[in-house]
């Protein structure tokens, strides 16, 4: 009985192995095929994959870290920051954005049509000098006009030393430290954005539907809101959403300029080591950044204009007419007071600086302090952009696109919550990198990776994928065809992107401010703290370094717009 038992336990045994058998090749068999489908049948090498979704993985880990700790923040303080602080804080961030972005797209597209389609006198140099202000970060702008108009500025003084002002017209009636004062400050140093987007668009535009809109009797001005205006949409979009993105994560100008908005609030919240109410704060930044996005990619699939003739030709330059010198006149006022009168103002204070013995030991510490972690930035920006570009560019799929995605994480947000994601981490995980400055160079590879991505793609897309199937059919592995193929053939899109990365970490002030360890101070930090204690020539040398420097992505961006 027991051995006949143990022969039918035997043989079902012997059953389940070979069903195992059977079945273990068939779910391999329907693993490989979904894995090739997913891949459209060119499933990228292993070691390509890993290096692409690690990169995606730790680029999107502090943001999702943060999010996830503001859920432990308790219903408490939840509650009692949307009683108190955040409507108030949601007014001012959202009032100033909106303000923002609407003059300097107004400003930004009628210089760029001014510049690109009429008689201005100067037109070519006006092309290349009202970019200029994207060289000056708007902190520095904010100094600069704290120096003009500001208390005992350069206005003050001279109100103040003639009475008869003050008889007239009173006490002095400016004041920086107001939404004003911010809303002028960011629009002076924002509208390039629209204005080189619109002026390549307005370059690109075929001639033949104006004259076609002109032969049926339309005037200039109907010209350019029936025809002009459709076809620039996407690119005001597109110059929109970066103006309205930089506005919600600036934090140097507004809290130079006393104003509060989200990011300074979280800023204020950590220097009263209440995290917890940053994370909460935080998380509605990011709320508020991911509506922006949506409405803008909304609006952007709703708005598509093609030129669909073959027949291109270049648009007729419009004489100004009695308009010349008025409309010359609104651009010289323009590139005053968002290029001229900051540089003179930085040029005087740091001759005053420089003769009182700015440019010490200390001055070139912080130098170096600022080439130091903006180089080692720069370097693995590069180093890691390009698995992850190359693996969305020639392996499209959903894994793919997805960490693409990821890697852009950080890029959409304030350097604040960066910073925040970042310390939570190391301080929680990885001790030992803690109050280092090594994680500044990470929060800076998070907040600006895509950068150096959008610049290696477009060098890659230039590349044809041929290329890389002939070396793979001579037997090299994905990655290999990567460093050995494609890397000599995009270095200098790869070089430009690197460029891009060195000038925005050099200008980043939040991140810096919140992770710099004690003694560790950049160019940028000591803009903020000498301004802050009024010791205004010892500012201005720091602010004009920046913007000398600065001056090497607006070559990069000049040549591409």
């Amino acid at each position: 009985m027991s051995s006949s038992k143990d022969q039918q336990h035997q043989q079902h045994n012997k059953r389940h192995h070979q069903v195992g058998e059977h079945s273990s090749p068939t779910s391999h068999r329907l693993f490989k095929k979904g894995w090739l489908q997913l891949w459209n049948g060119n499933p990228p090498g292993t070691i390509l994959l890993m290096m692409a979704g690690l990169t995606g993985i730790l680029m999107a880990i502090p943001i999702v870290y943060v999010v996830w700790r503001s859920l432990f923040a308790g219903t408490d303080r939840w509650m009692r920051l949307l009683d108190s602080r955040i409507p108030q804080l949601l007014w001012n961030t959202l009032s100033l954005t909106l303000m923002v972005t609407i003059f300097a797209v107004t400003i930004g597209v009628s210089l760029a049509w001014i510049v690109n389609r009429t008689n201005l006198p100067g037109r070519k140099n006006w092309q290349w000098l009202l970019a200029l202000p994207l060289v000056i970060p708007p902190y520095v702008g904010a100094v600069a006009y704290i120096l003009i108009f500001g208390p005992r500025g350069w206005i003050w003084r001279y109100w103040n030393e003639n009475d008869w002002l003050n008889q007239v017209f009173g006490d002095y009636p400016l004041n920086v430290y107001t939404f004003w004062g911010v809303f002028f400050v960011l629009t002076m140093f924002t509208f390039p954005y629209v204005f080189l987007i619109a002026s390549a668009s307005l370059r690109k535009m075929n001639r033949n539907f104006e004259e076609v809109a002109r032969s049926q009797g339309m005037t200039t001005s109907q010209i350019f809101l029936r025809v002009n205006l459709p076809f620039l949409r996407p690119a005001i979009g597109a110059g929109a959403i970066l103006i309205a993105l930089y506005v919600l994560s600036d934090f140097g100008a507004i809290a130079m300029l006393r104003y509060t908005t989200f990011t300074a609030a979280i800023y204020y919240q950590m220097g009263s080591y209440d995290n917890l109410s940053a994370t909460v704060l935080s998380v509605v930044l990011i709320l508020l950044t991911l509506v922006i996005l949506w409405i803008e990619a909304r609006t952007r699939k709703k708005q598509k204009y093609y030129q669909t003739t073959n027949t291109f030709q270049e648009p007729d330059i419009l004489s100004l007419g009695k308009w010349k010198w008025p409309v010359f006149f609104y651009v010289s006022v323009v590139f005053l007071f968002s290029v001229a009168l900051p540089i003179v103002v930085l040029v005087y204070w740091s001759v005053i600086g420089i003769g009182a013995g700015a440019l010490d030991s200390r001055f070139w510490g912080f130098a170096w302090n600022s080439l130091r972690v903006s180089g080692m930035a720069a370097f693995f920006c590069m180093v890691l952009a390009l698995p992850v570009v190359y693996l969305r560019s020639r392996y499209p799929s959903t894994i793919s696109t997805l960490v693409e995605k990821m890697s852009y994480a950080g890029y959409a947000l304030p350097g604040v919550i960066v910073a925040l994601g970042v310390i939570f981490i190391f301080n929680q995980y990885i001790p030992a990198l803690y109050n280092t400055y090594y994680l500044i160079a990470i929060a800076f590879v998070i907040r600006f990776l895509p950068q150096a991505m959008q610049s290696t793609d477009a060098s890659l897309s230039l590349i044809s994928p041929r290329i890389d199937e002939a070396a793979r059919s001579l037997g090299q592995p994905p990655w290999k065809v990567l460093y050995k193929v494609i890397i000599p053939s995009i270095l200098p899109g790869i070089l430009a992107g690197g460029a891009l990365v060195f000038v925005s970490s050099i200008k980043e002030l939040p991140a810096t401010l919140l992770l710099r360890p004690p003694g560790f101070d950049t160019l940028a930090v000591r803009i903020w703290v000498e301004t802050s204690e009024a010791v205004y020539h010892l500012a201005a040398p720091a602010a004009l370094l920046i913007i000398l420097v600065s001056i090497i992505p607006l070559r990069y961006l000049l040549k591409k717009y």
